[in-house]
């Protein structure tokens, strides 16, 4: 149970948390998408932070998914905002977002405005720097993600899809269910790079994309990992064939690195793994605490991803690898 205590010095919009609970976010304006938000702001967040948008999967809620990948103590740690979206059972009794209805797969409908317009609100209460905004998110908070970072690259830096779809895979139940399924007789792969392109006419720098996803998992199955890669490395005109490729904490990672050399997309196959978000929770840089959709299968996502976005130094952060990564910032 999350329990909240009201300061007069903090925003209008927020209550004061106590300690490692997270701050509902109320009165962000629009919420068509009928979604409740939460934060966790550290206490000494300096000006011009990032801000990371984390999305949970079914049957979990903000805190749940907090209290499980570690984003709040990473915050801490190395001084950004975090903003948790949650969907409420009235909305989906599953508690998934609705990445497959079309009122809510859309930039500036449902749940997609919903999610804007709180982060709209926490960069501007916490002055958070509009270049460094990022999100993630697993199983349908991973199929959200897609939605946002196709239909509004503008917004975000980089994003994290955990066990997700790709975008435009689904618009109705049952073809979110057959695309879960490896989507036999849903939309090609070349279908679905002409729906990323088209999903919007941006023609700034898009986002750097971290792609995970379990081997052995019967929830989403992993052909999806590959549909969002191929997706990607179509819109940034990438070829098949890896820039870089490595083992990170004994499981295999594959970079694409763009024209000037900067890592765009990177994509984990976490061999063995089953639904749900991989963490670690032991030794010097354990992150999160296991549970269920939450895995410790010895290599944190949430410290990696943060790495990949700048947001830490990976050889501060990659436990033990012999040879980390240098990753840009």
């Amino acid at each position: 149970m999350i329990t909240t205590i009201m300061n007069p010095f903090t925003s209008m919009t927020e209550s004061k948390p106590s300690i490692d609970s997270l701050s509902e976010l109320i009165g962000f304006g629009a919420n068509p998408g009928a979604l409740r938000g939460w934060t966790y702001i550290p206490e000494e967040l300096p000006e011009n932070a990032p801000l990371v948008v984390v999305l949970h999967g079914c049957y979990q809620t903000a805190a749940e998914y907090n209290h499980g990948s570690g984003w709040s103590e990473l915050a801490d740690r190395h001084g950004f905002a975090v903003l948790f979206p949650e969907q409420q059972r009235s909305n989906n009794w599953l508690l998934s977002f609705n990445w497959f209805e079309p009122g809510d797969n859309s930039r500036g409908v449902g749940e997609p405005l919903s999610i804007l317009n709180m982060i709209e609100q926490v960069v501007s209460d916490h002055t958070i720097d509009r270049q460094r905004i990022f999100i993630t998110g697993l199983s349908a908070g991973g199929a959200m993600t897609s939605i946002m970072l196709a239909t509004c690259p503008d917004v975000f830096a980089g994003g994290a899809i955990i066990a997700g779809m790709p975008y435009g895979c689904a618009d109705t139940f049952p073809a979110a269910y057959s695309s879960m399924q490896g989507w036999p007789g849903g939309p090609t792969s070349q279908q679905l790079a002409a729906r990323l392109q088209e999903a919007s006419d941006y023609d700034g720098r898009w986002p750097t994309v971290s792609i995970w996803h379990g081997s052995n998992d019967s929830t989403v199955d992993p052909l999806n990992a590959e549909a969002i890669l191929k997706q990607w490395l179509s819109l940034y005109n990438l070829p098949d064939e890896p820039s870089l490729t490595d083992v990170i904490d004994g499981y295999p990672r594959r970079v694409w690195n763009d024209a000037a050399g900067h890592e765009q997309v990177e994509e984990y196959s976490i061999t063995g793994m089953g639904h749900g978000t991989p963490i670690k929770t032991g030794g010097d840089y354990g992150c999160g605490a296991s549970g269920e959709y939450m895995l410790d299968v010895d290599i944190s996502s949430t410290r990696h991803i943060a790495a990949f976005w700048g947001l830490t130094t990976r050889a501060s952060e990659a436990d033990d690898s012999e040879e980390p990564i240098q990753v840009d910032g």
